[in-house]
Formats: structure tokens, sequence, C-alpha cells
């Protein structure tokens, strides 16, 4: 079979989606793809000079007409002009809005015969979040229904999208899969950089620290482990922690709490690591818990949306009620007095990670629905 052109658009910022989006981005191009990304910036983990992996670039005019500056009209004529000049076969969104509305104008600016099919893929907080506002629902519902296909990342945000936005159409489920590079560093080099002695733990938080990740209850939780100098908790941060640290402060853990932002190593701190440790009162997949899994770490989570298709409670870690923090931080302590039920959980999630959650097992079925839609 020929190889395909793929054009794919997401938020180039640190989170979940743009993470997966990269990753696929790259897996397709490794195997013989040619792919477009298409964003204002260049992706966070996309590598440059890469072979078929190109990156676009959308110019946001700031014009005075406009109380606010726009973004779906200049994405979607740079959809249209990527998508004449190279012959993509299909446009894949990732996120409803503005992405899947934009690529939805792009198709219909070309001729018929010219126009590349269009694939969104939904993560969650267009459901979820913008799917309950009435200034965005009916957009959503409507780039869904003139999609050539729609994909959700796990069967919840399927059925949460069918039950909230009243989309009667198909949703595939594919989930996020990883395909993590190979630590650089050494498990004692990341430890002697975060000083910590050999008698702590490393509890690592990778996630954008958006309201919906429940940092707050993160760190309450962590005020209540047991005893106290057996642990740090890491925060690959994504977002700004400042409006964190009063908070810190206030539960006299700032000792315990060490933030990294925006990195881009995450393989070195995962590695290192003895178990992850999650909040959310919502989440459609969690992909920062996959990460973990994959390097044999188990994660206590809170029990929420897609997080127990990841990960199963008392196999690979332990999964305790939203808001939970008593939960949160019993279930640590339960690893952490145990390290041989650690490592067990540990060895099951990574088995689990490799076998249903790897770029082969989940890359060959984006390809197989692009020839489909094609």
């Amino acid at each position: 079979m020929r190889p395909l052109k793929i054009g794919i658009t997401c938020y180039p910022s640190v989170g979940g989606s743009g993470i997966l989006a990269t990753a696929l981005g790259e897996e397709l191009a490794q195997r013989g793809h040619e792919v477009h990304f298409i964003s204002y910036e260049r992706p966070f983990r996309l590598h440059a000079g890469a072979p078929r992996l190109h990156f676009h670039p959308v110019v946001i005019n700031d014009y005075e007409l406009f109380k606010y500056p726009d973004y779906t009209l200049p994405l979607s004529v740079k959809m249209a002009e990527v998508a004449r000049d190279h012959a993509l076969d299909v446009l894949h969104v990732h996120y409803a809005v503005p992405h899947a509305t934009a690529a939805i104008l792009a198709r219909d600016m070309l001729p018929a015969g010219k126009r590349p099919r269009v694939v969104t893929t939904l993560h969650g907080t267009d459901t979820t979040l913008l799917g309950r506002d009435a200034g965005y629902g009916p957009a959503i519902r409507h780039a869904l229904m003139q999609s050539d296909a729609v994909t959700a990342v796990s069967a919840w945000l399927r059925d949460e999208t069918h039950r909230l936005l009243a989309v009667d159409r198909p949703i595939d489920v594919i989930h996020n899969f990883t395909s993590p590079r190979a630590p650089v560093r050494s498990r004692e080099e990341v430890r002697r950089e975060l000083s910590l002695r050999d008698s702590e733990a490393m509890i690592v938080h990778l996630s954008n620290l958006r309201p919906v990740k429940r940092v707050d209850l993160l760190l309450e939780a962590v005020a209540r482990v047991q005893p106290r100098e057996a642990f740090k908790l890491v925060i690959l941060a994504g977002g700004e922690f400042a409006p964190f640290a009063d908070q810190v402060r206030r539960l006299g853990i700032a000792d315990r709490v060490i933030v990294r932002p925006k990195v881009f190593d995450v393989e070195d701190y995962l590695h290192a690591a003895d178990l992850g440790l999650y909040s959310s009162e919502s989440e459609s997949f969690c992909l920062g818990i996959l990460e973990a899994m994959w390097f044999g770490r188990p994660n206590v989570s809170t029990a929420v949306g897609g997080v127990p298709e990841v990960m199963i409670h008392g196999e690979h870690g332990v999964l305790v009620p939203c808001g939970d923090a008593d939960g949160l931080a019993r279930g640590v302590e339960a690893l952490l007095r145990d390290p041989s039920k650690r490592e067990t959980f540990g060895t099951a999630a990574q088995s689990r990670a490799r076998e249903h959650f790897s770029a082969d097992a989940i890359v060959p079925r984006y390809e197989a629905l692009y020839r489909r839609v094609g």
C-alpha cells in the first residue's frame, strides 16, 4: 500500500493531547508516511529535522477590528494551503474546537477531488467542559457530525460524548499510547540532581496543572502521608505552579515537593521514580499514568473517567474515589511500606502498558482508519 500524506493539528503546549499527537506523527513518519504538523507553534516534543516530518506555522494577525485575535480562520486557510500544496489524504485534528471546525472549513475551500478526509480525535475537555457550554456545544456537535471519522481515547469519553452532545454517529475508541525514548541519565544521576536520600522514595506527578487535575487535592494528600521523611513528590509541571505555592507553605511540605517546569526528558524522571500519584476529578485517559506504567512504576490515582481502562485496582496500583485525599495518602503509604508489592504492581503495570498501549498496538489502528475513510 502506498504511503499516506497526513496533516496533524494539535495544541502544541504541554498536555496529553499534544504529546499523543506528536508521538503519533513521529511514529507515522517512521512507518513511511509523510506527516505535516499545522499549528501556531512547533509542538513541545516534536524533533526538528526528522525524515518525512514537516511543520507549517500558522500566522495570527492582531487586527484592531477584532476585540480578540482570531485563530480558527487563519488555521483553516493554512490547512487548505498545506492540503492543496502537498496533496494531503487526511487532516487529523486533535480536539474538536477550533481544530475540527477549521479542518471542515479548509476541506470545503478545496475543489471536489482535492479534499482531504477529516479525522477528529476527542481528548476530553472538548466534550466534558466545552460540550456543556451553550456557546460551544452546538459547534462541537456540528464539527463531529461533519467529520469523516471521530475517535475517542477511551470508552468512557465515547459514552460521555454520546450523552452530553447527542452525537448519533459511531465513535471509534482508540486508546492513547506511549513510545518513550530511552533515558539519558541513570536513576542515580537524577536522584542526585533532586537531592534524594537513599531512604526517600520518589513520587512523580505529570500534568498541565489545570483545575481539573486537582493539584490542591494532590498536595493535601501528600501532606497526610506518613512518615513524611520517607518520600519526596516531584511535579513535572506543564503549567504555572505559582498559584499553589501558598498551599505548599501552609501545609508545611515545602521540603517534600520539588517542581520541574516543562521538562522535555520526562523519561529520565520516570526511570528514577518509585510510583506515580494522580488526583484528577476528571480524566479521559491520563497519559502520565501510562508513562509511569511503561517504566514499571505503579500508580495511586482517583478512579475517574477512563483511568480504570488504563490501570486496574489491585493489579497495577491503587484507585480511590474522586476527591478522597485520605484514600490517596493511604494508598501511597501502603506502597511505600511494602516494596515487594510495589515491585509486583510495577511489573504487571509494565506488561499491561507494553501489551495494550504501545505504538505497535495502537498506531496500526489509526493507519487502518485513515485508509477506511479514504
